[in-house]
């Protein structure tokens, strides 16, 4: 199977067909993921929460996810693999975006990068853009930026909100973006702006009449607890597989039920005749 790039997620748009995209953070989750047919994979700053454990997104370095988009590209290679641009990564100058822009293509090989906002970002997505780098956009709930919106809520809910929230698609559409996510915002909105912009529209949190559909792996599989988002589908609860494993394990462990003879390596013929000597001296 050819690489996916970005003109054929393009064309996937133009032909009506749905693009699915999930995150992933490490080698076998996304082997699993080119696997089972996922069109694009985000390497997001989630990773905070999903794997380090961190109480949101605003910790999350640019070394954390150049490693483990370096992961991932490396499990994925005929799959389009987004890094996602953490906190402070492009904030301080459009200067310092592209240079860490860069470092995803540079030191991880990832196609594309996604970073947070809308009007307020232009500068930084046309520099980006300049230096020849695919950019997605991300507007509605911008996690990063959560605490100026009162917290992880839902935005374009009222029509002057819905405007914000165009008026940010069709700001970032100008400034050349091939992608946009759109997150956590009323269905309508979101469709208006999937039908649009000629651009692939993706949705996590806003409804089905967008041109694909972006979830959160561990919520997914059901490895993350400490919450989950109302628009969350779980397709497996890996959690309470893994704990059951995990007791097992521990429950032989303590009952010497494990390892058995099976689980056991052996001497070489003749070999344990000699260990016997020695260990008779």
């Amino acid at each position: 199977m050819p690489k996916k790039g970005v003109l054929e997620l393009h064309e996937m748009k133009r032909a009506g067909q749905k693009i699915a995209w999930l995150t992933a953070y490490d080698y076998p989750t996304a082997t699993f993921e080119e696997a089972a047919g996922v069109d694009m994979i985000l390497v997001g700053d989630s990773l905070g929460m999903c794997v380090y454990g961190y109480p949101g997104t605003v910790p999350v370095t640019m070394d954390q996810c150049i490693v483990h988009s370096e992961a991932v590209r490396r499990a994925a290679p005929r799959t389009f693999v987004v890094g996602d641009m953490p906190f402070m990564s492009y904030q301080i100058s459009d200067e310092e975006a592209v240079r860490n822009a860069g470092r995803f293509l540079k030191e991880a090989g990832v196609d594309a990068i996604k970073l947070e906002g809308g009007v307020s970002v232009i500068s930084r997505v046309k520099a980006i853009l300049a230096a020849g780098i695919v950019v997605c956009g991300h507007i509605g709930l911008t996690p990063q930026s959560s605490g100026q919106l009162g917290g992880h809520k839902a935005q374009g809910r009222t029509l002057e909100s819905a405007k914000l929230v165009v008026e940010d698609a069709r700001a970032l559409y100008a400034a050349g973006i091939q992608l946009l996510l759109v997150e956590a915002v009323p269905p309508e909105v979101a469709a208006f702006i999937a039908a649009e912009l000629p651009i692939p529209v993706l949705g996590i949190g806003a409804g089905a009449e967008v041109d694909g559909q972006l979830l959160i792996v561990s919520d997914v599989l059901g490895t993350f607890q400490a919450f989950t988002p109302k628009f969350v589908k779980k397709y497996a609860d890996l959690a309470d597989v893994s704990t059951a494993a995990l007791t097992e394990y521990v429950k032989d462990v303590r009952a010497a039920a494990f390892p058995e003879e099976a689980h056991c390596y052996h001497m070489l013929d003749g070999e344990h005749e000699k260990f016997a000597a020695f260990t008779d001296k």
